[in-house]
């Protein structure tokens, strides 16, 4: 759960900061959060999760 939030934050940041640096624009925005929405909703979310979950683990690691 922990991870769950804190990458939601991190993503969450990112987008903003990509959005106010004009990077990114609005629609493209909304096109990024609806297509993780959608891909969380996928039987693909554990596969990603799982592969998140070991990115993590593998980080104190290094």
């Amino acid at each position: 759960m922990t991870l769950a939030i804190s990458a939601l934050l991190l993503f969450g940041a990112l987008l903003v900061l990509l959005i106010r640096s004009k990077s990114v624009g609005g629609a493209a925005a909304l096109i990024a959060v609806l297509f993780g929405y959608y891909l969380s909703r996928t039987p693909a979310a554990p596969a990603i999760d799982s592969v998140m979950s070991a990115l993590a683990d593998a980080i104190p690691d290094m």
